[in-house]
C-alpha cells in the first residue's frame, strides 16, 4: 500500500510525495525540460547518531557500501554501471544525515536507482573490505591534518561545542576508526538503514508514478525498524572561548563564531542575510575592509550553520603570522560595528537579492533539486518550495537584522580558533572580546 500525495511548486514543477507501507518516502519533481535524473538515497545516520567510542562508524560505512553487494560483489561492478553511461556517483556523510546520489541520463534512470537502492539494502561489508576502508578513511583524516582551513574548522567546532557530536570531526579520529570493526558496522547498519529512516528523492525529466514503481520494487518488501536518534547539543557557554594549535604555516588562519539559530528557526533567514552583508562575495564588509582597505588576507569570508537544534555564525580570515592580531581585532570590529550601526537598506536589498538568485539559479540542475527535495525531507519532514524561501526572505525587515545580530553577536558566546606558528595564545587572549 502506498499513500501519494500532490505537493507545492518547486522550480515551476509541482513535487510529489509518497509513503509506502514500510515508512519509505518517496519525493520527486518533475523537470521535463532536462536531459538528465538525478537520484538522492539520504538515510538518517551521521556523527551526531555515535557516540565518542563510534566516532566515524557512519563514515566508514558509507565508503563500504560502494565496495560490494550480494548482487555486485566488487567496488569495480558498481562504479562501471555509471562511470559506463557517463553519469556520476558519489555519497556523503554529514553530522545529520548520509546521502547516496548518482545522476545520469535520463534513459539510464533505472539504472541509477537500481545501483542506489542495491547498496543501501545489500551491502556486504566484507571483514577484508572494512579492513581496506579503515586505511583509505585514515589516510583522509591524515589529508585534513596536512590542511590548516580545515583544522581551524574542526578546531572551532571543538571549542563551540566541547565534548559532544557537533565538536568533532565527522570521520572521527584515527583512533576511533582504528577500533571499529565489522560487527559494529554491520550492527549500525541494521539499526540506521532501515526504510522508515530514509529518504529516495529524484529531479528529472521523469514520472512520480515510474519513480514509486521502481522503488517499491526495490525497497518495499524491505522490514521497517526502530532507528536511534541523534545526540543533542549542549550549549551551556557563558564566556569567550579561546584555542590556539600550533601548526608551521605560511599564514595564520583565523575563526570566530557566535551560537546562532537551529535549521527550521525564524530567524534563520535573518542569520543568512547577515552572513552575505559581513562576509559573502566581494562587496562584503570584510573583504573590503580587510582585503581591499587592508591588504591583510587574499581569502575572508561568513558563514552560518544550521543544525537541527543549534546553529552557529562564523567568520575566517587567513594571514600572515605577523598580521594575526591585527586580523583577530578587525574581524571583531567588523562584527561589533553590524551588531551596534546595524545595516542600510541598500546593503540588506543587495544581500536579498543575492540570496534569491544564488538560490533560483541551483534550480536549474536536477542533482539540485535531488538534494533540495532529500535534506528537507529526510531532516524536517516537509518540504519548503524556492518560491517559500524567496517569500521568508523578502520578509525580513531592518528590525529583524538588528534584532537577531544584537541577539547573537554576544561577548559570553563567543569562540575563537588559530591555527599558526604561535606556541601560545598570548597575542589573542586580550583581543578575544565582542
Amino acid at each position: 500500500m502506498v499513500m501519494t500525495e500532490l505537493s507545492p511548486r518547486v522550480d515551476g514543477n509541482t513535487y510529489e510525495r509518497t509513503t509506502l507501507s514500510n515508512g519509505l518516502r518517496i519525493v520527486s519533481a518533475p523537470m521535463p525540460g532536462t536531459r538528465s535524473v538525478a537520484v538522492s538515497v539520504y538515510v538518517g545516520a551521521g556523527s551526531r547518531y555515535e557516540n565518542d567510542e563510534e566516532a566515524g562508524l557512519s563514515h566508514l560505512l558509507e565508503h563500504l557500501l560502494f565496495k560490494g553487494t550480494t548482487k555486485r560483489p566488487t567496488a569495480q561492478e558498481i562504479s562501471e554501471l555509471i562511470d559506463g553511461v557517463g553519469g556520476a556517483m558519489n555519497a556523503g556523510t554529514d553530522r545529520e544525515l548520509t546521502v547516496y546520489y548518482a545522476k545520469v541520463a535520463r534513459p539510464h534512470f533505472d539504472r541509477a536507482a537500481d545501483v542506489l537502492t542495491d547498496m543501501v539494502r545489500n551491502a556486504l561489508n566484507l571483514p577484508e573490505e572494512v579492513e581496506k576502508e579503515r586505511k583509505v578513511v585514515i589516510e583522509e583524516l591524515a589529508s585534513v591534518a596536512d590542511s590548516p582551513a580545515q583544522i581551524v574548522d574542526l578546531l572551532l567546532d571543538a571549542t563551540i561545542w566541547p565534548g559532544q557530536p557537533l565538536g568533532r570531526d565527522v570521520g572521527g579520529t584515527e583512533a576511533s576508526v582504528k577500533a571499529l570493526t565489522r560487527d559494529a558496522a554491520h550492527a549500525y547498519m541494521q539499526q540506521q538503514y532501515v526504510p522508515n529512516n530514509m529518504v529516495v528523492a529524484v529531479a528529472g525529466a521523469i514520472d512520480h508514478e515510474e519513480i514509486v514503481s521502481f522503488v517499491d520494487g526495490a525497497l518495499g518488501d524491505m522490514p521497517s525498524g526502530t532507528p536511534s536518534s541523534w545526540i543533542p547539543a549542549v550549549t551551556d557557554q557563558r564566556e569567550p572561548r579561546l584555542a590556539v594549535q600550533y601548526k608551521q604555516t605560511e599564514q595564520a588562519h583565523i575563526e570566530l563564531a557566535v551560537h546562532s539559530c537551529h535549521s527550521t528557526h525564524s530567524d534563520r533567514f535573518a542569520t543568512d542575510l547577515i552572513s552575505v552583508v559581513l562576509g559573502e562575495g566581494m562587496s562584503s564588509r570584510l573583504f573590503m575592509e580587510l582585503r581591499e582597505k587592508r591588504a591583510l588576507c587574499y581569502d575572508v569570508h561568513s558563514f552560518a550553520s544550521h543544525y537541527l537544534d543549534a546553529g552557529s555564525f562564523a567568520v575566517y580570515a587567513g594571514v600572515d603570522p605577523t598580521k594575526a592580531p591585527e586580523a583577530l581585532g578587525a574581524l571583531l570590529s567588523e562584527m561589533t560595528r553590524l551588531r551596534d550601526e546595524g545595516i542600510t537598506e541598500e546593503e540588506l536589498h543587495k544581500a536579498k537579492e543575492l540570496s534569491k538568485g544564488r538560490l533560483l539559479l541551483r534550480m536549474e540542475d536536477t542533482r539540485a533539486v535531488s538534494g533540495w527535495l532529500g535534506g528537507q525531507e529526510m531532516l524536517n519532514g516537509a518540504i519548503k518550495t524556492p518560491d517559500d524561501i524567496v517569500e521568508l526572505v523578502d520578509a525580513v525587515t531592518m528590525d529583524d537584522v538588528h534584532r537577531v545580530a544584537t541577539g547573537i553577536m554576544r561577548n559570553d558566546q563567543l569562540a575563537v580558533a588559530i591555527v599558526g606558528p604561535f606556541k601560545s595564545d598570548k597575542k589573542f587572549a586580550a583581543l578575544a572580546r565582542l
